[in-house]
């Protein structure tokens, strides 16, 4: 339940940073992409304005020089005429005319002018021309008006070409170059054709091809944001979106990671699988004769999970080879030297129907052995009857174990697959009954009424006999009492416990009952052991 709650709750962290995350990264990126179209935009925008400038600036310069050329008496109506012409021809110009010291002699707007009034230009550029702005005779209903003087003439600018330009939404600052700068240098983004950003601005800014005039549009970010607000927000809820469905990726991954198969697979690479070794003693005097290894797993929460379990996942996952692989290391690991101590002392290793077909399993025990300096009768192998009915390759594995000196033992004898020319052709070591029916010793259980008979067949094909599950003593006398000798296993003789614990026993140190989790003064580690 631990394990599932934290799970849940992975899974509703996940999903939630996911989707917070996400949304205030697509927010960030909208943002990012809403300020560089609008740093685009202006830009663009400060491009057209330039490039009529240029326009105009040419058409001026034409035609300052088509009125430098005139060939009539200045400021006669023939003279003012042919300013006309020259006007009417351009795009971009409102009037033209004379001016002499600041002073307008004659326009093409009105022939006769006040000629005492003197005028100041704005600027002087670095060529001799003069800039006016807002030339006062010239304005109309408050519009700018920009005049150029070269010489001894002068032109006038239509003040709607620039508003027809002009965009409402974003303002313009025009910067000349030939215009001396007051009170230090200008900004770079006043100067420089590109796309540029403070803290609270956005500008686009474009120059004339000779570097002289730029013009910088800008606008406040807020309102950059504001003019994009639909798209920011599609793609602050698309973020978010995105990120709710990464973070449920990462909690299933997280699941896949932390699952079962998963932390038994970095259990077993880890060596973190544990080897317990439960006694199997001799009824005639409690001696014991063997015993059997036997793997226990405490998962990552810390919870020990059902040898049943891991192993059928093992199987069908097909890496149960993996654990047998580790059983047998650890067995000769934890008994190596006790085993080349007490040649008739034997450990016994389950193994699957996969290890069966392996063609790499027989050459891995012998290896294994090689390098402990084991005999092969010191490690019995457990075989459960039901692998050996499934697998045709299993009479030539179990020969071939035989010939090498392994003693095999067909495990859970008794649970379907029973019969004498069964175990005749499989030609095994022993039988050991399954503990069903040793819990039926007692009762009026039909499986009673079987045991004497496999206990025959046992003796008639010259069998050891190994009974699992024994708990009471009226069980061990049950199976003491039979004709042939009879091994028992079971916690009445002691619980699975790790190599240490089991060495005692072997040394004769303690005796297999104090280990039992049914005796009075029985260990702690008996009793907390789980049932072979």
């Amino acid at each position: 339940m631990r394990t599932f709650r934290r799970r849940v709750w992975v899974a509703v962290l996940a999903t939630g940073c996911g989707t917070a995350v996400g949304g205030f990264a697509g927010y960030l990126l909208g943002r990012a992409l809403m300020l560089g179209q609008g740093e685009a935009r202006l830009e663009k925008y400060a491009t057209r304005i330039i490039s009529s400038e240029e326009r105009s600036k040419s058409e001026s310069r034409q035609v300052l020089a088509a009125m430098s050329a005139s060939a009539y008496a200045p400021c006669s109506d023939a003279d003012v005429a042919y300013f006309s012409r020259l006007v009417f021809n351009a795009q971009y110009l409102k009037a033209a005319g004379r001016m002499r010291d600041g002073r307008i002699e004659c326009s093409t707007a009105f022939h006769v002018v006040a000629r005492d009034i003197q005028y100041k230009p704005n600027f002087v550029q670095r060529d001799g021309t003069s800039l006016y702005m807002n030339l006062a005779p010239f304005r109309v209903s408050g519009q700018p008006v920009i005049a150029v003087q070269s010489g001894g003439y002068f032109i006038v600018y239509s003040p709607y070409t620039l508003t027809s330009l002009l965009d409402k939404s974003a303002q313009v600052t025009f910067t000349d170059m030939d215009i001396p700068q007051r009170g230090g240098a200008r900004p770079a983004f006043l100067t420089q054709s590109g796309q540029f950003r403070d803290a609270s601005l956005i500008y686009g800014t474009h120059c004339s091809v000779d570097g002289v005039l730029c013009a910088s549009a800008h606008i406040p970010i807020t309102q950059a944001l504001a003019n994009n607000r639909v798209e920011l927000d599609g793609l602050a809820v698309a973020g978010g979106l995105a990120g709710t469905l990464l973070g449920f990726v990462c909690a299933v991954v997280y699941r896949r990671q932390h699952g079962f198969e998963s932390q038994l697979l970095r259990a077993i690479r880890k060596d973190a699988l544990q080897v317990a070794y439960q006694p199997i003693v001799d009824l005639a005097n409690e001696q014991i004769i063997e015993a059997e290894a036997l793997v226990r797993w405490t998962n990552e929460d810390n919870v020990p999970v059902s040898p049943d379990d891991f192993i059928k996942v093992a199987e069908q996952r097909g890496f149960v080879g993996e654990i047998t692989r580790l059983v047998v290391r650890r067995v000769l690991k934890e008994f190596g030297s006790a085993l080349r101590e007490r040649p008739g002392f034997r450990v016994n290793v389950n193994i699957a129907a996969a290890d069966l077909a392996d063609p790499g399993f027989l050459p891995m025990i012998e290896s294994a052995l090689a390098e402990a300096g084991v005999e092969a009768n010191s490690l019995g192998i457990e075989i459960t009857e039901s692998y050996t009915a499934r697998q045709q390759v299993a009479k030539e594995t179990i020969l071939r174990l035989r010939e090498r000196g392994h003693y095999v033992h067909i495990d859970d004898f008794g649970t379907g697959y029973s019969s004498l020319a069964y175990l005749h052709d499989l030609s095994v070591d022993a039988i050991k009954i399954d503990k069903a029916f040793t819990r039926a010793i007692g009762t009026d259980a039909v499986t009673v009424s079987i045991l004497p008979q496999i206990l025959t067949m046992a003796d008639t094909l010259g069998l050891r006999v190994i009974v699992e599950g024994i708990e009471t003593q009226q069980q061990a006398d049950y199976f003491a009492k039979a004709e042939q000798p009879v091994y028992a296993q079971g916690w009445l003789f002691g619980a699975a416990v790790p190599a240490e614990s089991f060495r005692q026993m072997l040394d004769g140190k303690v005796s297999v009952r104090e280990f039992s989790p049914l005796s009075v003064g029985a260990t702690a580690t008996a009793s907390t052991a789980p049932a072979a």
